[in-house]
């Protein structure tokens, strides 16, 4: 689970921006099932953790940058080490808008629960090389330093503190191994520190992102349909989702297939198609009601409703990160959906019993996601550019809003700020159109 998020001079964020997961103190009553006690000892034992998080923000204002940052994060941790050379360059982004900037570090700060226990992982890198990096557990509630490693630019080495680390065991072998582009918690890891492992796992396993729109790693209907395949309840249940939501789908038909060289065209280029012989595709089909409500499967499935692909496809990983202990980061939640389907699928998240405690962070431009029957005011943060181009971060709490109020009409009216501000049109003054 995570406690909070911070980033500093990283894509379109100058100074140190926040999220939080913490639930507040002013609301102990509303949307109990969205809220989740990871029963911490010693200070933070009352420390209450919201099951979701929203981000508004007009078209460009950076709220797609908060997942971008958690993705690079994750990024180093599980590849500094195996994926990179001596030399080779980290692949941070500073803010580009002011040139002061560009030789500055970029840092994040990362605060999360693990089987109960908090830490707390911080680091500093610049495109040459990690200039600070630390991790600090807390297992009975109070600070165990683990280590901290930084850059020494006068003696052109790393000081490594403390030098008898509480509760953890830190090798100077492994410490005399990890080159300046990497992370320790990576090349530890790597040559079996099994201490750091769960933490590494976290960032690995736990820490998942679902980019709607990417060509790359954009939402497909494989996933749902090879879980469909694999567990015979798990296909009953989509199945059930789907004739649910109004779409005029009543059954779906899911067969595995092999690609056969004999299946692609004389003219298909030989080294796509020696790629993909042998490999398991999977088949789908679904099955709409007709007239007088016959059963028909003819539609091919490149001729469904950008509706129905979308919410087939993540019907799949929604389920999959909701049973395991996952957080995962939606980007563009409402992208092809209806406002209603977006929220049922909410609700859905919120509501359902699980032993796991997932989380989900997304973004959205919906405003009728407001609702204050399905968000709390808590979970609803805001991405707005100041005049610098740099993106603030901050929640609806802020701005305290009356009991009962609108929260719609008050966001919609930019009241909250995080709306585009065209204040006389695209056009402009008439004869400024001219």
């Amino acid at each position: 689970m995570i406690i909070d998020f911070s980033v500093k001079n990283f894509l379109s964020f100058k100074d140190t921006q926040k999220i939080s997961f913490v639930a507040s103190n002013y609301d102990k009553t509303s949307l109990p099932e969205n809220v989740i006690d990871p029963k911490l000892p010693g200070e933070l034992e009352d420390l209450r953790l919201l099951k979701g998080l929203a981000i508004y923000g007009a078209n460009a204002a950076g709220k797609s940058n908060v997942l971008n940052a958690m993705m690079f994060l994750k990024h180093l941790v599980i590849n500094s080490a195996t994926k990179t050379n001596e030399g080779d360059e980290i692949p941070a982004t500073p803010f580009a808008l002011d040139p002061a900037c560009g030789n500055q570090p970029s840092e994040f700060v990362i605060r999360f629960i693990i089987n109960g226990v908090r830490y707390h992982y911080s680091l500093a890198v610049n495109k040459e090389r990690v200039l600070f990096e630390s991790l600090s557990a807390f297992p009975s509630g109070k600070e165990q330093v683990w280590y901290e490693r930084e850059w020494d630019d006068e003696n052109k080495t790393y000081k490594w503190k403390p030098e008898r680390p509480s509760g953890y065991t830190r090798s100077p072998d492994r410490e005399e191994m990890t080159r300046s582009n990497a992370l320790y918690l990576s090349t530890a890891v790597n040559l079996n520190d099994e201490q750091l492992k769960p933490v590494y796992l976290f960032f690995k396993d736990n820490l998942r992102f679902l980019k709607q729109n990417s060509e790359i790693n954009g939402l497909k209907p494989d996933f749902t349909g090879h879980m469909m395949l694999q567990d015979e309840n798990i296909k009953k249940f989509i199945l059930h989702m789907m004739t649910r939501a109004d779409l005029g789908l009543i059954s779906a038909q899911i067969r595995e297939g092999e690609y056969k060289r004999e299946l692609f065209p004389k003219t298909a280029n030989k080294e796509i198609v020696e790629e993909l012989v042998g490999k398991k595709f999977v088949n789908i089909t679904l099955v709409h009601k007709g007239h007088e409500g016959h059963e028909f499967s003819t539609i091919y499935w490149g001729d469904e409703s950008d509706g129905t692909k979308k919410f087939f496809s993540l019907l799949g990983p929604w389920l999959h990160f909701m049973t395991n202990s996952y957080c995962m980061g939606v980007d563009e939640l409402e992208t092809s959906l209806h406002p209603t389907m977006v929220a049922e699928l909410l609700k859905f998240f919120f509501f359902f019993k699980y032993e796991s405690t997932p989380q989900i962070i997304f973004t959205t431009q919906n405003p009728l996601l407001l609702d204050q029957t399905l968000l709390r005011r808590d979970q609803i943060w805001f991405a707005d550019k100041d005049d610098e181009g740099a993106t603030q971060l901050y929640p609806l709490t802020d701005y305290s809003p009356r009991k009962g109020e609108s929260l719609v009409r008050g966001y919609m009216a930019g009241r909250y700020g995080a709306v585009p501000f065209i204040p006389e049109g695209l056009l402009g003054k008439d004869e400024d159109a001219q």
